[in-house]
């Protein structure tokens, strides 16, 4: 017997074996949207919002296959949904304490020593390229939101800044630490934190190396709203509920701020080549570093990821 999926009731079945059935209610989606391997998304007809929560094997950060998952998320999303199908989308984590660690350091660790490059820029103009996608809305007229309960570090910290809005529980934590090991963030923070909080201040936050509460941030600007642990997905769906009459104005308003920003691709794809040049120059005192790292997300990644 089909059963509702029991994680918010978003629409979406599941039959015995826990494949997605779609809802008659949604028969334009893609079924290939509810099975990619490392994303859990969910749809809520009622409030027209697209739930997706990354479900990591292993380390949870921005390895290939989970950059492989986002683009086909992305275009999954693009060929799925019309004007009036979709009004939020929603980007959290089910990996426990972790919203994202950022770059796959263990691949950037090899690459360095193999002088490889040409497969860092690939990387990071993959990683550019679904940041810009997300912060054009995928050509839809939506509003995005990520949901942080646990660390936000690295790339984790870049992705969410190109999201519309960031509601964070009270333990959540943030940071850019690549230049404890003498890098610098290479896929959106210069370009993102410069705009939305000044030079000064977006150079002072990359180059403290330091990690940052969801307070911290509330009071900088970056993160919109700090509720209760535990209490992160409800307060999405209030934040939906609330601002759905108030959608058109919202949309418009955050278009005309991203207007001001006059943020291109070509410029995020150029700061990323720096990065693979300066990643390419680092000592090996900074590759270990990177290894102890990597050895700490191995262990982190070992926590089950809630079924």
């Amino acid at each position: 017997m089909n059963r509702v999926s029991t994680n918010f009731e978003r629409h979406i079945i599941l039959d015995e074996a826990g494949d997605p059935v779609l809802a008659e209610d949604a028969p334009h989606i893609q079924p290939a949207l509810f099975a990619l391997e490392g994303l859990r998304v969910e749809y809520d007809a009622d409030t027209k919002a697209l739930w997706t929560n990354m479900v990591p094997k292993g380390r949870a950060s921005f390895t290939p296959a989970m950059l492989a998952d986002f683009e086909h998320w992305q275009d999954l999303i693009e060929g799925s949904f019309g004007p009036d199908d979709l009004r939020f989308l929603v980007l959290g984590s089910h990996a426990p304490g972790v919203f994202c660690y950022g770059g796959d350091l263990e691949l950037f660790r090899q690459l360095i020593i193999e002088g490889d490059r040409k497969s860092l820029v690939s990387y990071g103009h993959r990683c550019c390229r679904i940041l810009d996608r997300n912060i054009a809305g995928l050509g839809l007229p939506i509003l995005t939101i990520g949901l942080v309960q646990g660390a936000a570090l690295g790339g984790g910290l870049e992705a969410l800044l190109s999201f519309d809005f960031i509601i964070a529980e009270e333990s959540a934590t943030f940071g850019l630490p690549e230049i404890m090991f003498g890098l610098f963030p290479g896929m959106g923070a210069h370009a993102l934190l410069s705009r939305m909080i000044g030079t000064v201040a977006a150079e002072r936050l990359i180059t403290s190396g330091r990690t940052y509460t969801a307070t911290e941030m509330h009071a900088i600007g970056l993160v919109h709203e700090v509720v209760p642990d535990g209490e992160g997905e409800a307060a999405v769906q209030l934040f939906i509920t609330k601002n759905s009459r108030r959608h058109a104005g919202l949309l418009g308003s955050r278009k005309a701020t991203k207007r001001t920003w006059n943020l291109a691709l070509a410029e995020l794809n150029e700061i990323t080549e720096q990065w693979a040049d300066t990643a390419l120059k680092l000592t090996e005192r900074d590759l270990k570093l990177m290894g102890r790292l990597v050895a700490q997300q191995r262990r982190a990644g070992r926590t089950p990821v809630p079924a």
